[in-house]
């Protein structure tokens, strides 16, 4: 079978080895892993899939586009018990309450995930649309944030950062067959290996009926509302940087990719002077992709 060819039946617990394999950490067997699904109580869920049979210790948000699944390397490279989130609108997850871009409803609707499946996390970390729903949550929810980290986001993303990604995101709804969508994939993610990335496109994207591939994401988009101006709404956040009483890293990948700039690094420290800062050479702005052994070190790190 070649990297254009789906397999014929996907089993998202199927890939691990895969992961493993490809940044050289060590496997026994297939980690233990569930999918879970909590009630929202309003006819929605959210799902989650939770590593290891005891209480996370660590709670991952991914970011716009993507699903719990990014975090795969990472989780293999902690070996700990944790918990990945599909956010709204995303993976397994139902659609927002008003879209998948309101941070305050996001939030809300994380807390209720947490609160049932991961009421004692030692951490949460969010990157991109996942991070700054981590910093709405520690100030809608602080009980419920211990340690916080955000992975290549602040409240200084604009939307001439995420240029480069907003066009990846917003490209076609559908694609005719496996083929075109790994082909476009690759062309905006010039820093992934084909396997990783086709692994990623098969987590994210369901096949059709007619043989046609849709982001499992963009089957959503009739549900948003309009964008509102992303530069004004972010920045507010700089004042719950400032408020925010517990440990705080920023994961900063130093690859052109990155949607963090060095404008954005001091801000963060002026707001929260005991935050601590790490640049990850070797990764854009999808550090858990690029370089998710590094970041699971970090993690560990921060997170002991």
């Amino acid at each position: 079978m070649s990297p254009a060819d789906p397999p014929d039946r996907y089993d998202e617990f199927s890939m691990f080895h895969e992961n493993a394999e490809e940044f050289g950490i060590p496997y026994d067997g297939p980690p233990v892993v569930c999918r879970r699904a909590v009630p929202m109580g309003d006819g929605r869920s959210l799902s989650a899939l939770v590593w290891g049979e005891r209480e996370p210790e660590l709670v991952l948000l991914h970011g716009g586009a993507q699903n719990a699944h990014t975090w795969d390397t990472v989780a293999l490279a902690l070996a700990r018990p944790l918990m990945a989130v599909d956010l709204p609108g995303h993976g397994h997850s139902d659609g927002g309450r008003r879209g998948t871009r309101n941070l305050a409803d996001n939030a809300d609707d994380v807390a209720r995930v947490i609160e049932a499946l991961a009421p004692s996390a030692r951490a949460v970390v969010g990157m991109s649309l996942g991070g700054l729903t981590a910093l709405v949550l520690a100030d809608r929810h602080p009980e419920l944030v211990r340690r916080l980290v955000l992975v290549d986001v602040t409240p200084g993303v604009t939307a001439e950062k995420a240029r480069a990604i907003t066009a990846f995101v917003r490209g076609p709804e559908s694609f005719p067959d496996f083929e075109a969508i790994l082909a476009r994939t690759i062309e905006h993610n010039p820093t992934r290996s084909v396997a990783s990335l086709r692994r990623g496109i098969l987590h994210n994207a369901v096949q059709r009926e007619d043989g046609s591939w849709v982001w499992r994401h963009a089957r959503h988009r009739a549900e948003e509302p309009p964008e509102p101006q992303e530069g004004p709404r972010f920045a507010e956040l700089w004042s719950v940087v400032e408020r925010i009483e517990v440990p705080l890293l920023l994961v900063r990948g130093m690859r052109p990719q990155s949607v963090v700039d060095d404008a954005d690094e001091a801000e963060l420290l002026r707001r929260h002077p005991t935050a601590r800062v790490e640049h990850v050479e070797e990764a854009g702005h999808s550090v858990q992709g690029d370089a998710p052994v590094a970041l699971a070190r970090l993690l560990a790190s921060f997170v002991p």
